[in-house]
C-alpha cells in the first residue's frame, strides 16, 4: 500500500474543542524552527510567560506552558501538590471532576467527594460543608467551567472559601481560559491550568498552567518524591525560569510554542475585557437562533457557559446521524453528549475563533435543514 500526504477538508469546528483556529496562528506555526536554547527562543518564551500571566490575571512567578495537553496539566497539579493520605475535596459535576478524583486516587491520596448533578454549578454550601466536616484536607479541587455539561462554577467564592480554612486550591480551566471572566490572583487559586485549544483558537497539545507561591511553597516542603517524572515542575522551573541560561529538561514543542504565543498576541491585542464579551454576544445570537428551532437548554441560564452550550436533542431525531449530516453536507462539526448526556445533548461550541457571527449562521441553517430531514 502506497500512503500519500493527508489533507483533511476545511472544516467549521463548533464542538467542545478544538475551536477554529486563527490564519495567524497557523502560520505562526509554520515559522522556521529554532532550538528550543536558542537565545531567541529564550526570549519568546519569557514574553509567552509574560502573555499567559495576562491571560490568567496573574503575577505568579511560576506561569507556563506545559509540553502536553490539557490532561497533562491537571495531573501536573495533583502530582505535584499532593502526598499519599492527603486529603481532598474533590467537587463533581462532570466527566472531569470524576477525573479529578482519579488522579487524587493515583496520587494515593483521599478523595472526600462533593457531588451536584449533571448540568448543575458546584454547590459553594456543599463544598463548605466538607470542608468543616473535614478540617485536615489539604486541597480544594473543582472544574471552573464543566466541558461536559456546559456548566459555570463560581471559581471566585470557592477560591476564596478555600483560603478562608486554609485549603490550597487545584482548578480546571481548560474551557474557561479567554473565554469568561478569570482572575487567579483576585480569586486566591493556587493550582490553575488550562488547554490551548479551546477558547485560546491555537493548535491542540499545550497546557497553560500557573501556580501560586503557596503551591510553590508546597511542591519544595514535599517529603516523598513527584510520581511522575516529566510532570515534576521542581524539574521543569530551571527550564522555564527567568534567567537567560536555562537547563535542560525536555525538547519543547517549538513551533506549538510560536502558535501559543502568537493565539495569546491575538487575545491580548482584543483584550480580555472584550473577548469575554464577544463570547457573550455570540452566545445570546445562538440562543436566540436555536430557540426558534425549538431546541432547549440542558443548563440554567444563569449557570450557563457562552462558549459551550449544551442541548437536548428532540425526541425521535437520531442524535449520530445528524452530526454525521453536518459533516458532510455543511463540513461543520458539533460534539456528541458525554457521559449521561451521551444520545441525549449536543454540545455546541462558542470558543475563541469560532465564536463569530458567520459560524452562528451556518450552524443554525445546518440544523435547521438536519433536523428537517432527519424526521421525515
Amino acid at each position: 500500500m502506497t500512503v500519500q500526504s493527508f489533507f483533511p477538508p476545511q472544516r467549521t469546528l463548533m464542538g467542545p474543542g478544538p475551536s477554529d483556529i486563527h490564519p495567524r496562528v497557523l502560520q505562526a506555526l509554520s515559522r522556521p524552527t529554532i532550538g528550543h536554547l536558542d537565545p531567541l527562543f529564550i526570549q519568546m518564551m519569557d514574553e509567552l510567560k509574560s502573555l499567559l500571566q495576562y491571560a490568567f490575571q496573574t503575577e505568579n512567578e511560576f506561569t507556563i506552558a506545559i509540553s502536553a495537553p490539557g490532561s497533562a496539566g491537571m495531573e501536573a497539579c495533583f502530582v505535584n501538590l499532593l502526598e499519599p493520605g492527603d486529603k481532598v475535596i474533590v467537587c463533581r459535576n462532570g466527566v472531569f471532576g470524576e477525573r479529578m478524583r482519579e488522579n487524587v486516587v493515583r496520587c494515593g491520596a483521599h478523595p472526600i467527594l462533593v457531588d451536584n448533578a449533571w448540568g448543575e454549578s458546584v454547590s459553594v454550601e456543599k463544598v463548605e460543608q466538607a470542608i468543616q466536616e473535614h478540617p485536615d484536607a489539604k486541597v480544594l479541587a473543582f472544574v471552573h467551567a464543566e466541558t461536559s455539561t456546559g456548566a459555570l462554577s463560581d471559581a471566585k467564592a470557592l477560591g476564596h472559601l478555600a483560603k478562608q480554612y486554609g485549603l490550597l486550591t487545584i482548578a480546571d480551566t481548560v474551557t474557561s481560559l479567554g473565554g469568561v471572566p478569570l482572575a487567579v490572583d483576585e480569586w486566591q487559586l493556587d493550582a490553575v491550568y488550562s488547554g490551548s485549544q479551546k477558547c485560546l483558537s491555537c493548535v491542540p497539545g499545550l497546557s497553560p498552567l500557573t501556580f501560586s507561591p503557596a503551591a510553590i511553597e508546597t511542591i519544595k516542603a514535599r517529603k516523598t518524591p513527584v510520581q511522575s517524572w516529566f510532570l515534576d515542575q521542581t524539574l521543569v522551573m530551571g527550564y522555564w525560569s527567568g534567567q537567560q541560561k536555562r537547563s535542560y529538561h525536555h525538547t519543547a514543542p517549538v513551533n506549538t510554542l510560536y502558535a501559543l504565543h502568537e493565539s495569546l498576541v491575538l487575545l491580548q491585542e482584543e483584550s480580555l475585557t472584550a473577548s469575554w464579551q464577544r463570547h457573550q454576544q455570540m452566545h445570546q445570537q445562538l440562543k436566540q437562533g436555536l430557540e426558534q428551532l425549538g431546541l432547549t437548554f440542558v443548563v440554567k441560564e444563569e449557570e450557563r457557559l457562552p462558549q459551550l452550550n449544551t442541548v437536548r436533542i428532540p425526541e425521535g431525531i437520531d442524535d449520530e446521524w445528524v452530526r454525521n449530516y453536518l459533516l458532510r453536507q455543511y463540513n461543520l462539526e458539533i460534539g456528541a453528549g458525554l457521559g449521561q448526556f451521551a444520545g441525549n445533548a449536543w454540545r455546541i461550541g462558542l470558543m475563541g475563533y469560532s465564536a463569530r457571527t458567520e459560524n452562528i449562521a451556518l450552524c443554525l441553517k445546518a440544523l435547521e435543514d438536519a433536523l428537517t430531514q432527519c424526521k421525515r
